[in-house]
């Protein structure tokens, strides 16, 4: 298969290379995560270089790029530990695309130039991962909707300007826009420098994007998780730089550290982790546009190896580091931070794993 990336697909990826490494330096990074992970400058300049309408259909003012495209760009914002909500701007067009027209033309426009933040908020607290077990309700009365119920581990969800919202609707889970100031949100710092938030509806004003919305759910998940494995390639591959860089600078006993067999071994195993993560990136990328049996357990499969590679590759880099590794001032322990979130983001390797384990006997189409 070839996995060689068009020219366009190159020049996408060295716009935001250039970007992130101009305008987002570690400093920066570290400012803000000691600031409280405030992100929406960040985003917003993402936006300026037209980033935030890549999945957004031309007809409103996006791009209408694939799912290459949006990996190229999270390997690059991965490297650069650019910690902005820029995966809800892949998400939300999903989940907007069977929405009605008004609501589309309200919003997607909005997602396209950055204007409007509009983040997924699917978690609750006893649902551990499963996206179809919902508590939250909605109900219909005069032919308006209205929610109650909480959400957790919002992503950036007191910078967010509304919420889509799953919510059981009867005998079957329907999906809402509902404005930030219908909720009573609580915001909070994330480890790895970031933010999130519990959100609290109680009777909120909703529109409703679809009354039947679980499979949208369910894609829509896996681009989260597809855009989450192609950030983790990019933080791996940088942090395996900077630990590279460090055993070639590092001297102990008059020699460098990297002459070391032991360490050369460790990195060695370390690298091959980080292909094996980054080749089943691309395999949930390309599985992105598959039936949904077969696009699911891909997606999972490339979950749990990227969950593997990912606490790996970040242990062993900051062991080979010494004490300076998990140090605040030092940017590779941030890289080990945000794989840490990472690994945990839209299911956990132990959650995908069973979901891989459930799915076996379904084997139609996954590999083909």
């Amino acid at each position: 298969m070839d996995f060689d990336f068009t020219p366009d697909q190159e020049t996408l990826r060295d716009l935001v290379r250039r970007w992130v490494d101009k305008g987002f330096a570690f400093e920066r990074r570290h400012a803000i995560a000691k600031g409280g992970g405030t992100t929406r400058d960040v985003y917003r300049e993402l936006a300026g270089l037209g980033l935030t309408g890549l999945a957004v259909p031309d007809a409103h003012g996006g791009m209408g790029f694939g799912a290459v495209e949006a990996m190229v760009v999270m390997e690059e914002l991965g490297r650069g530990l650019v910690n902005a909500p820029y995966a809800q701007a892949l998400i939300a067009p999903a989940l907007l695309s069977a929405a009605p027209a008004a609501l589309q033309a309200a919003w997607l426009p909005r997602v396209a130039d950055g204007s409007g933040l509009l983040v997924l908020a699917h978690q609750e607290r006893k649902a551990r991962y499963r996206i179809d077990r919902v508590e939250a309700s909605a109900v219909q009365r005069d032919g308006k909707w209205t929610i109650d119920g909480t959400k957790i581990v919002v992503p950036a969800g007191d910078e967010a300007d509304a919420f889509i919202v799953p919510a059981r609707a009867g005998s079957t889970i329907g999906l809402f826009v509902v404005a930030k100031d219908a909720a009573a949100v609580h915001g909070y710092p994330t480890q790895d420098g970031a933010r999130a938030a519990d959100v609290t509806f109680a009777a909120a004003p909703a529109a409703l994007i679809a009354a039947d919305g679980l499979a949208m759910l369910e894609k829509a998940v896996d681009i989260g998780i597809a855009a989450a494995c192609a950030e983790g390639v990019g933080a791996m591959d940088k942090l395996v730089a900077i630990s590279v860089e460090y055993m070639n600078t590092r001297r102990q006993f008059g020699v460098p550290i990297a002459s070391f067999q032991a360490l050369r071994h460790r990195i060695a195993d370390v690298k091959m982790q980080l292909e094996l993560g980054r080749s089943m990136s691309y395999f949930a990328s390309l599985k992105l546009g598959e039936p949904p049996a077969a696009r699911r357990r891909a997606l999972s499969q490339a979950k749990v190896q990227l969950g593997r590679s990912m606490r790996q590759v970040g242990q062993e880099c900051v062991q080979m580091h010494g004490g300076i590794g998990v140090t605040d001032e030092y940017i590779g322990s941030h890289y080990f931070k945000r794989l840490t979130m990472l690994e945990l983001a839209f299911g956990d390797t132990m959650h995908h794993l069973g979901e891989v384990s459930a799915r076996m006997t379904d084997t139609a189409g996954v590999f083909a």
